[in-house]
């Protein structure tokens, strides 16, 4: 029988990972929105194929967390580029209510790559990777 936790992470598994999935859709049909946003954000001038590559490598990410693939690195991947791009609005961040309010979503978001990160050994219904990692 599968325990309400196993289905909660499954959900939160499944929500991060769509998450992710939509980003990466995003960096492959509007690249040109992307190149904007790394060098707002990030400072990094970026053209040519590099919005495309992210993407790829990101659409990667996003299926080996919805599958529950190597979980220690794909969960740990998702939470650090999560993370990265959330510090990247700190500014953003301390006038939530200014020009956009949106990026406060980023939050609760974080806090569920950090819930899933820290109980991914516990993440193991529809998850490829079923084998309980080593601490």
């Amino acid at each position: 029988m599968v325990s309400a936790k196993q289905k909660g992470l499954f959900v939160l598994r499944l929500g991060l990972g769509v998450f992710l999935l939509l980003w990466a859709i995003d960096k492959l049909v509007a690249s040109d929105k992307t190149v904007k946003i790394f060098e707002m954000f990030y400072k990094l001038p970026i053209g040519g194929s590099v919005p495309y590559i992210i993407g790829g490598l990101e659409l990667i990410l996003a299926l080996a967390i919805i599958i529950g693939l190597w979980k220690r690195f794909s969960y740990g991947i998702g939470l650090l580029l999560h993370f990265i791009s959330t510090a990247s609005t700190w500014k953003q961040l301390l006038n939530p209510f200014g020009q956009n309010h949106l990026f406060i979503a980023a939050l609760p978001v974080l806090a569920g790559f950090i819930a899933l990160y820290l109980l991914r050994d516990e993440d193991t219904w529809l998850a490829v990777s079923k084998k309980k990692n080593k601490r």
